[in-house]
This record gives structure tokens, sequence and C-alpha cells, in this order.
């Protein structure tokens, strides 16, 4: 789709993050002539190294979207907002809510407020189906319309952070749209994640931890796919509307783990039982129907998608060596699954 160029200035927060240097990517592909402010907090799972081969193209910003001081230098100048920073991790979110009320609400707040001082142009916030909360037990699908009911921490500070964004929207005249992505996977993922941890365990001969009985059920969306989702959004979206952004496949734990070992050539007695996560979702899935009017279509199915991922990974053994050597991943690890 080509998409008339609306912006010249762009702040990619969490842009060392997982999805967000995907976009970082994507966008100086798809936009060579934007200039680029990147913010992250370089927290565990911000990582320079995701960005070293466009460092020379970006403007890198080391700060907290949770200080004014930081979002303040950030925000000076730019006509797009893209809110990328979040803490994301479910597990973690429910050992330790509190970083998450501080960075994913309180972070978008200042942000927008940023955004509004500034009169930028646009406030993309990157959401989460998981606002939803647990389709299990029906075939329904998530549709913009549907209230939130999140069920983690985490979950929840996302849809409060929404709340927060479309109050934006109504009471000042901020243009603002939100994307609502389902479980995406690909390149630079942290490996705490099912994808990337399942690879890279793989690779070390290692089990797979899967909860439970494995039929929690995610819809499972390859990285470029969100990123061009995100993009279309940003350029075609309707101020003051969320829209989903899913692949339409719909995979649970155990299929993910086959895949992958398949993939690696490695037994299916890797395979391990652990205990499930509390209060565990069994299933997202979201209608896209409202981005494909856009114009947007998923190019990457399951099985591609997670070969090009698991080929990265093979690739690239010093990137998360680095990462799961470190004492931050090592201590969650031994919490929920070495127990």
């Amino acid at each position: 789709m080509n998409l008339v160029e609306k912006f010249q200035k762009v702040l990619i927060t969490g842009g060392a993050g997982f999805i967000g240097s995907n976009y970082v990517h994507y966008a100086l592909n798809q936009h060579p002539t934007w200039e680029i402010v990147v913010i992250d907090k370089l927290t565990y799972a911000g990582n320079l190294d995701n960005l070293k081969d466009v460092s020379d193209r970006i403007t890198f910003i080391q700060g907290d979207i949770a200080n004014p001081e930081d979002v303040e230098k950030a925000v000076n100048g730019v006509d797009a907002i893209l809110n990328f920073a979040a803490e994301s991790h479910v597990d973690r979110s429910l050992r330790d809510p509190i970083p998450f009320i501080r960075t994913n609400i309180e972070g978008t707040l200042l942000l927008l407020e940023a955004a509004r001082k500034h009169q930028v142009k646009r406030f993309l916030h990157v959401s989460t189906d998981e606002v939803y909360g647990d389709l299990v037990g029906s075939d329904r699908h998530s549709l913009e319309s549907d209230p939130l009911a999140p069920r983690s921490p985490y979950a929840a500070s996302k849809a409060g952070a929404e709340h927060l964004v479309f109050s934006y929207g109504i009471s000042y005249g901020l243009d603002v749209v939100i994307t609502r992505g389902s479980n995406t996977y690909g390149l630079y993922q942290y490996p705490e994640k099912i994808i990337p941890l399942f690879i890279t365990n793989a690779l070390e001969s290692k089990s797979l931890p899967i909860y439970g009985d494995g039929s929690a059920v995610r819809d499972y969306l390859y990285v470029e796919d969100h990123c061009s989702g995100i993009d279309i959004v940003l350029h075609a979206g309707t101020s003051g509307h969320a829209y989903n952004l899913g692949a339409r496949m719909e995979v649970n734990g155990i299929e993910v783990a086959k895949t992958i070992l398949g993939l690696l050539d490695c037994p299916e007695s890797l395979m391990q039982a652990v205990s499930d996560r509390p209060g565990h979702d069994y299933r997202y899935s979201v209608d896209p129907s409202a981005t494909e009017t856009l114009g947007w279509q998923r190019q990457w199915d399951f099985q591609r998608g997670m070969a090009q991922t698991v080929a990265w990974y093979k690739q690239n053994w010093d990137w998360w060596q680095a990462v799961k050597s470190k004492k931050v991943f090592q201590e969650h690890y031994n919490e929920w699954y070495n127990k």
C-alpha cells in the first residue's frame, strides 16, 4: 500500500526493545526521509545491539518515559509519537506489578501531556489483545468494540493506558489511535517469551517448559506483519479508534513446541510440563477486519514465520547467549521453571 507521507520527525519510544526495534528498521526502509528519535530506558529487555546496524541513522536517547525531563527532551520538535515502551511480560507482572503501573500508565500519561503541549500531529499507542481477557470456551474473536476485561496486572496496566489515550482524544482533541496486537514473534525478541525461549533452549538441548497441559491458544503474528499494521494505522487510521492486528492463526503451546523441535530436528522428549501460570488466559483471538479495510494484510503464515525466526536465532547465538547469561534472566527462569 502506498502511503502519503505525513510526518517528518517521529519519536519511537521503547525503540531498543523487540517490536520497537523491528519497527525502527521497518520505518527506515519504508520512510527514508523520516528523522527518527528513539527513547529507551534500556531495562533488561532493551538492547542497543538491536539497533547497532542503524545507529548512524537515528537519534538515540537513553531515558525513561516516566521521567518528565526525559520525555520533554525526546518529544521536542517531533510531529508523531509511536509508544512501544512498556513492561510486557505477564509472569513478571504477577511477581511485581509496580513497574508495570509506572511505565505503562504513568509513562503513557507523561507522553500524552507532552504531545498535547507540543501539538504533536498524531499519537499512536501500541497495546495488546490481552486487554480483552480470556475467550476460552467460545469460538468468537475479539472486536474493537468489545469491553476490556484484563485479567493480569500487565493487561490491566495496558487497558488503563488505553483509557488515558482515548481520554486525551476526547478531552483535549489530541489525534490518537491505538493498535491491539496479538502475540508477536520474530528476531530480537527477549527469550523470556515462549517462542525465543523454546528455540534457544532447544539449541542448548534443554527442556522446553510448557505451562499446564499446553492447550493455551494464541494468535501468533510475525513481527514484520505487526510493524506493517502499525504503520498503516499511523497513516490511515481514524482518530479516536483502536485497531486489532492478528494473523487469524490460532496455535497452542504444544504446537509451538513441536514446530520448533521439528525445524531444529530435536526430539519431542524435550517438552516438559511445568506448573501452570496463575490466572492463565487460555485463548486470545482478535478480528483484524478493521485494519484490513485500511489495506493491511499479513504476509507471513506461522510455518514460514517460524522458519525465519528459528534461522535467525541459529545465526545469532552471541546475541541471545549474552542475554540469557545475565542474572536478571537466570533469576526469572529459576523462579518460574526450576521449582
